[in-house]
């Protein structure tokens, strides 16, 4: 048997759903045809993708792998579809928050005065790697350490990090503040694609209290509400400027590298082009 791509659209359902039943109702087949090709294709790779000992389904550690590159393998092949019917291939650019910073406008420009036949799409995608690891884009603006396998970056820039306060906190009219100055409060930490976590602060000063947030509306939100402070970095402050909300820079933290990233292989041929016009316009 040769693996198929309606193998990889049935076991990506089943990784979608954890459900045998609603994977077969998404593709519109029955119970034991969604079973039953999910088993040839463990068995043509000889791995285990799911865990069916309990009543959930999850996923192995194989099949958490699996997924990643039969999305990336499924997405290719989709968008190789599209551009035969639309003749054109944009170039996806993916970002979880803040884009380029104040250089996002004057990236957009240039690309589309130096590359008219491409359109640029900037996508802001909720992830660790801003959508890139999964083939939804097809490079990624990123900040902070890129630990995803199989991923290719290149520094631009830095960012030094300020602190986010409701504008009327006791500290919002301060010029500089430091990491300890936060510490008795709320801190609101994005744990999806955020650069912050407590191991910014010194070990005696780490603060106590968190609130977790998934994106960078819900961190403003969180923050112009009065329910918690944050760090973020100069970018967030330029790209969400808010009456309700104070940026402080701080002093005594690291600075954030800002990374351009793209998938080691094959891939958009404008690349290498992407990638010298950023260094042009924010480097």
């Amino acid at each position: 048997m040769s693996i198929e791509l309606r193998h990889f659209r049935c076991f990506l359902a089943i990784a979608d759903t954890l459900s045998v039943t609603r994977a077969a109702e998404r593709l519109h087949l029955t119970q034991p045809a969604v079973s039953r090709t999910l088993r040839q294709l463990e068995q043509e790779l000889g791995v285990r993708l799911v865990d069916r000992s309990t009543h959930h389904l999850a996923l192995t550690p194989d099949g958490l792998t699996f997924r990643d590159q039969a999305t990336i393998a499924v997405t290719a092949f989709d968008r190789a579809l599209a551009h035969g019917h639309r003749g054109t291939w944009p170039l996806r650019l993916g970002h979880a928050w803040s884009a380029a910073g104040r250089f996002t406008t004057d990236l957009l420009r240039r690309w589309h005065e130096e590359h008219p036949e491409t359109p640029l799409e900037l996508l802001r995608i909720d992830d660790r790697t801003a959508g890139l690891a999964r083939g939804d884009v097809d490079a990624a603006l990123l900040r902070g350490e890129v630990r995803a396998p199989g991923l290719l970056t290149e520094q631009l820039t830095t960012e030094p990090r300020v602190a986010g306060l409701p504008a009327d906190d006791p500290l919002a009219g301060r010029e500089t503040l430091t990491l300890a100055e936060l510490s008795d409060r709320t801190i609101a930490l994005n744990t999806v694609s955020g650069t912050t976590t407590l191991d910014l602060w010194p070990h005696a000063d780490r603060p106590i209290t968190t609130i977790t947030i998934g994106n960078t509306d819900d961190w403003l939100a969180a923050i112009t509400g009065g329910r918690a402070v944050g760090v973020t970095t100069s970018a967030t402050a330029g790209m969400h400027p808010h009456p309700a909300m104070a940026y402080i820079p701080l002093s005594d933290a690291p600075a954030v590298p800002v990374v351009l990233a793209w998938r080691d292989g094959p891939g958009h041929p404008r690349i290498p082009d992407l990638i010298a016009l950023a260094h042009e316009v924010i480097s």
